[in-house]
């Protein structure tokens, strides 16, 4: 499962990042885009989960939790890393 985090700050690394979400379950990729065309932090990444189960529960708890000083905003994605 392809979850995406918003309200990402960008202190927050990818280490944080993946980090926060194993404490849930193997995580595959974790993709953060940086930096947007016109060089702000985009503020969003997705990160892959290969069970569904875990992502699940990776979700409900992580969701409004706090992470860089932000309450992230998680939730499950469409698209495919």
């Amino acid at each position: 499962m392809i979850i995406y985090v918003g309200n990402l700050s960008p202190k927050t690394s990818e280490r944080q990042l993946r980090k926060a979400f194993e404490m849930y379950g193997k995580v595959g990729k974790v993709q953060m885009n940086n930096q947007s065309r016109e060089g702000k932090a985009c503020g969003f990444c997705f990160v892959e989960m290969p069970f569904s189960n875990q992502a699940a529960v990776a979700i409900r708890e992580l969701n409004g939790k706090e992470l860089g000083g932000n309450a992230l905003t998680i939730k499950e994605s469409g698209v495919s890393i």
